[in-house]
C-alpha cells in the first residue's frame, strides 16, 4: 500500500479584512501518497494557493488537522517549523524569487547555508542540482542574464538542492511562455518519476495539470471530492 505523505482533515483558513471575515479554505480533506504528482486546480480565489501554503507550513490553519510527513504541523513552534521546512520541503514560486545580485550557483546554494555542510560541499551540491535541471553552463549567470524558463529551472534547482521529501510548486508555469512551460513541466515530471519526489502543484491551467498523475479541484474555498470538478469550469 502507498504511504500517505500529506493528510488534512477539515482544514480551514479564514482571514479578517476590515470588519469582514474571508473564508479562503473551508474544511478541506486531502490525502497525498508518497510518490504522487498531484495538481490542485481552480480559478483565482478558489483556495488552492492557501492550501499549498498550509502544507508548506508557510501559514497556520484556523481550524482542522494537517499532518505532513508524519508531523502534526499545528503542534510546532515557529522556530521548529523553519527547521522542519528547510529539511523536508522544496518550494517553487511563480515569480521565481531569485536574488538578482547573486549568480545561479549562489542562489541555489542559499538553502544549504542553514545546514552543517562546508562551503565546498554546498557548492558541489548546488552545482549538481543545476546540472540536473540542465543549467550546467549557466552557473555564473545572474537572473537578468537568464530567460524566464531558465530562471524557473534555477528556482527548481534551489528547491531540490536539500533533497526534500516533498516538492511544492505554486503556478510554476504562470510567468512562462509555452515552450518554457513545457520544459518546466517535463522537469517536474522527471523529478517525480525518476527521482521519486512527491510533487504537489497549484495551477489554473488545464494543460499544466495534465503533467500530474492526479488532479483535485477547488472552488470557492472548498476542495471538491476526487473526480469532481466545478460545473462551470469550462467557461471560467
Amino acid at each position: 500500500m502507498s504511504e500517505p505523505i500529506i493528510q488534512t482533515r477539515g482544514l480551514s483558513k479564514e482571514f479578517a479584512r476590515d470588519q469582514f471575515k474571508v473564508v479562503a479554505l473551508n474544511g478541506a480533506d486531502l490525502t497525498v501518497d508518497k510518490g504522487e504528482f498531484v495538481a490542485l486546480m481552480g480559478p483565482s480565489g478558489s483556495g488552492k494557493s492557501t492550501l499549498l501554503h498550509l502544507i508548506a507550513a508557510m501559514d497556520r490553519p484556523t481550524s482542522g488537522d494537517i499532518n505532513v510527513l508524519g508531523q502534526n504541523l499545528r503542534g510546532l513552534s515557529e522556530s521548529a517549523i523553519a527547521k522542519w521546512r528547510n529539511a523536508h520541503i522544496g518550494f517553487v514560486f511563480q515569480s521565481f524569487n531569485l536574488l538578482p545580485v547573486l549568480t545561479a550557483l549562489e542562489n541555489v546554494e542559499l538553502p544549504l547555508k542553514l545546514t552543517k555542510l562546508s562551503k565546498s560541499q554546498r557548492i558541489e551540491h548546488a552545482r549538481r542540482a543545476l546540472e540536473l535541471v540542465g543549467l550546467a553552463d549557466r552557473l555564473d549567470h545572474t537572473p537578468r542574464q537568464l530567460s524566464g524558463g531558465q530562471e524557473q529551472r534555477v528556482a527548481i534547482a534551489r528547491a531540490i538542492v536539500t533533497d526534500p521529501d516533498l516538492l511544492l510548486a505554486d503556478e510554476p508555469t504562470g510567468n512562462l511562455d509555452a515552450v518554457s512551460a513545457r520544459e518546466v513541466l517535463t522537469l517536474l515530471g522527471r523529478l517525480n518519476r525518476e527521482f521519486g519526489k512527491t510533487v504537489v502543484m497549484v495551477t489554473h491551467d488545464p494543460h499544466a495539470a495534465r503533467a500530474a498523475s492526479k488532479i483535485r479541484y477547488l472552488d470557492k474555498g472548498a476542495l471538491l471530492p476526487e473526480g469532481q470538478q466545478p460545473e462551470d469550469w469550462e467557461v471560467r
